[in-house]
């Protein structure tokens, strides 16, 4: 189970609004929902949880490039909310890194399905699943500013989205959407 809000930083304080990511495909999609809940081009904070797995936050600061902190990388890439966060950027890799290349493969017969031994031994298929790390990736810096420095988000796991709204001073405006 997930739970995603949106908050956004206005000269009255912070307005928090949940948010489904059905149709969120892309970080793209994503940063343009979090553009409309400012019309002032303010900050708004992206906050998604997968119960006992993972957080992640996403900062947009107006027309800004987003910023990420996702607290673990394999967690999250196992989850469709997250692949959305874990760009090829934030994995530190060239976007089609995961593609094969096909001038490398080495096409000896067994591609009929036949399971070779690199396959038998988890050689090759393991490879992908390494690409992205245990732990956090991202911008640990990314709530600084505001009051949550990098070795408190670093350290936060079971409730982190409630324990960044309140170190933000909007729990209780959370709440109402919870």
């Amino acid at each position: 189970m997930y739970f995603a809000a949106l908050l956004a930083r206005t000269e009255d304080g912070w307005e928090a609004s949940d948010t489904e990511l059905d149709d969120v495909e892309t970080l793209s999609d994503l940063a343009d929902l979090a553009r409309e809940a400012s019309p002032d081009e303010d900050t708004v904070l992206v906050l998604i949880e997968q119960e006992d797995g993972w957080f992640g936050v996403v900062r947009v600061d107006g027309e800004e490039d987003p910023r990420i902190y996702v607290s673990d990388a394999a967690a999250a890439a196992r989850s469709s909310y997250g692949e959305i966060l874990l760009t090829d950027e934030l994995l530190g890799r060239e976007p089609g890194d995961d593609v094969p290349d096909l001038d490398a493969l080495d096409l000896d017969g067994t591609e009929d399905g036949e399971p070779d031994d690199e396959d038998a031994d988890g050689g090759a298929s393991a490879a992908s699943g390494e690409s992205v790390p245990h732990g956090p990736v991202g911008d640990a810096q990314v709530l600084e500013d505001l009051g949550v420095t990098e070795k408190e988000l670093r350290s936060m796991t079971e409730d982190a989205v409630s324990e960044i709204a309140e170190a933000l001073g909007a729990s209780e405006v959370l709440e109402t959407v919870r």
